[in-house]
């Protein structure tokens, strides 16, 4: 228990620490928001007090800091300059498009990665040197090279795929097939290092003393395979695969850009060029959060598949 509270303790220090770096920044960025809100009009001191007053710009920063924060717990995220929409409404009519996109890219990635994965280092031989070349490739490839390639193969010449759009007016399978190919270009380079670092533990398992021992004392290849192999080898798989997961939020802006999918990296991309300090700081922040709640679950995982990690924790 004292494990899991620490690590929970650790990841809000973190979120703290995270809050105060994302609203900074904006802060130190060139520009202001009063440049922006007034659109270089020419405006008295007087609007452009009324204006600062308006937007809280006329606080101290740690005083808007704190009204910041008191607002996201309280879930106010503020306000949008560019439309004055509510922030909050604004990221949840993009937030499912994104988790959908998320997901169906995970799902990929546990699968196919740690699939193709423990297939080479189970069987080797030429099955085991495909997967490597295949897998040399999906790393080769830059997401947003991968999102053209499938767009013009299986979309504008195949046909087979939407070019664009989530779906989002359909059912779920309807939503499944416009996202295939967003999911399919952000997963395919995760999927690729997941494979390799599935293989090289597998291997390095398999040849390991406890293993080769089993073997000798004549206990079934198949049981030891799946009783010690495979379980000893999961710990670099989870840490590897936890990182791509957490990768995604960010890898996701890309492929949502390229789609013209109406996710959270749309609405990130078109808040940094406008200026949109509260959209900017809203998004970040989810990112940060999310960041931080996949690597605590990957590190939970590890002290249920070994407990030494949870008893080294303690000390």
């Amino acid at each position: 228990m004292w494990y899991i509270l620490q690590r929970i303790f650790q990841l809000i220090a973190v979120l703290i620490v995270s809050s105060f770096i994302v609203f900074g920044g904006l802060y130190l960025a060139p520009g202001n928001p009063e440049s922006f809100l007034v659109q270089g009009r020419s405006v008295t001191p007087d609007v452009l007090a009324s204006i600062r007053e308006q937007f809280g710009l006329d606080k101290p920063f740690l005083a808007r800091y704190w009204d910041w924060i008191v607002g996201i717990l309280q879930g106010d995220f503020g306000r949008s300059l560019t439309n004055r929409q509510d922030v909050g409404e604004m990221l949840a009519s993009r937030l499912e498009t994104s988790i959908w996109l998320v997901l169906y890219a995970a799902a990929l990635i546990v699968l196919i990665g740690v699939g193709l994965g423990m297939l080479a280092g189970r069987f080797g031989g030429k099955l085991d040197a495909l997967i490597l070349w295949l897998t040399s490739f999906g790393v080769a490839v830059p997401t947003f090279f991968a999102a053209l390639i499938l767009m013009l193969l299986l979309s504008v010449g195949a046909g087979w795929f939407p070019v664009f759009g989530s779906g989002s007016g359909g059912s779920a399978l309807d939503r499944l097939h416009h996202l295939t190919l967003p999911a399919i270009a952000l997963a395919l380079p995760a999927a690729a290092t997941v494979a390799r670092v599935t293989r090289t533990s597998i291997l390095a398992e398999k040849h390991s003393e406890h293993a080769l021992f089993a073997i000798s004392r004549g206990i079934d290849s198949n049981i030891v395979y799946g009783r010690h192999v495979v379980r000893n080898a999961l710990l670099p798989v989870i840490t590897v695969v936890g990182t791509n997961l957490a990768g995604l939020i960010a890898g996701a802006f890309v492929v949502e850009y390229a789609f013209s999918l109406d996710g959270l990296g749309s609405l990130l991309i078109e808040g940094v060029q406008r200026k949109d300090f509260a959209i900017v700081q809203a998004v970040s922040l989810i990112l940060v959060a999310v960041f931080g709640v996949v690597n605590l679950i990957v590190d939970l995982s590890y002290s249920i598949i070994d407990p030494r990690v949870r008893l080294k924790g303690a000390n």
